[in-house]
Order: C-alpha cells, then sequence, then structure tokens
C-alpha cells in the first residue's frame, strides 16, 4: 500500500520565526558562552558541548525523517545518531551541573541550551518540508506536462 501525503507549504510568517528562534538560540547560547564568568576551559567545554548538541539534533531530525516511511539507514547508523545524541546531551548537561557559576547562571545556560536543540528540530524540519513540497510539485508538474491535451 502506497501512502498519500497532502502537499501543504508552510507560510512565510512561519518560516521567518523558525529562522529568528533559531538564530536568537544560537545568540543567546554563543554570548552565553563568550560571557560565563569561568575559566576559558569550561567556557571551551560548554561551546564544543553546545555545538555537539547543535549537530546531532540536526542529525536525528534527518535520520528520524528518513525512516518515517520505513527504515532506509542501517541499524548501526540509527544506534550512532541515538547514542550520539544521548552522549551529547548527557555531557553538556554535565558539564554545566558541575560548573563553578551561580544557579541562575546555570539556568540562563540550561535555558539557552535547551532553546537551541528545540529550535534546530524546528528548523531541520522546515527545511526539509519545503524540500518535499517542492519535489511533489515538480513531480505533480512533470505528470501534468505528459498528459495528453
Amino acid at each position: 500500500m502506497t501512502t498519500q501525503y497532502v502537499m501543504q507549504r508552510d507560510t512565510a510568517g512561519w518560516r521567518s520565526q523558525v529562522w529568528i528562534s533559531f538564530a536568537l538560540a544560537v545568540l543567546a547560547s554563543g554570548t552565553g558562552v563568550f560571557y560565563l564568568p569561568s575559566q576559558e576551559l569550561d567556557r571551551a567545554f560548554l561551546a564544543i558541548g553546545f555545538f555537539f548538541c547543535l549537530f546531532v539534533s540536526f542529525a536525528a531530525a534527518k535520520t528520524v525523517r528518513d525512516n518515517r516511511d520505513g527504515q532506509v539507514d542501517t541499524n548501526g547508523w540509527i544506534m550512532v545518531v541515538w547514542v550520539s545524541f544521548a552522549a551529547a546531551v548527557c555531557l553538556t548537561g554535565w558539564g554545566l551541573w558541575r560548573m563553578a557559576i551561580s544557579d541562575w547562571q546555570k539556568g540562563y545556560m540550561v535555558v539557552s541550551w535547551l532553546f537551541l536543540v528545540s529550535s534546530t528540530f524546528t528548523l531541520a524540519k522546515t527545511i526539509r518540508d519545503r524540500y518535499e513540497a517542492d519535489l511533489m510539485a515538480r513531480g505533480s508538474e512533470a505528470v501534468a506536462e505528459t498528459r495528453p491535451l
């Protein structure tokens, strides 16, 4: 049985909101890391943790989307993606927990980190939705052109 999808395009307002949210999350996270009153090594660790979370969030979103209609990736790849995501979250959380900074600063960093991860998933979905809608539109146009008049 073939799965049927309805082509629905996101509004320009939604796409703008997604990109603005992602930019704000990157800015808030970067500003927090840059101005964190901690040792340089702690700030470097946190920056690497945030980047790790950013990249594995994109990888997880892509893997989930690629396998939504049936598994196309190997079990090994899927395991690597999810183990990497769990490692990124756990290691970054551990690094934040052990940092010698005040509670409000930890709170700011946690919120900006979670904002970064969630906006990454939303951005990945929005980009993929647009790509798939474009593919469907091109496919529909090709079918329409081949029909006799």
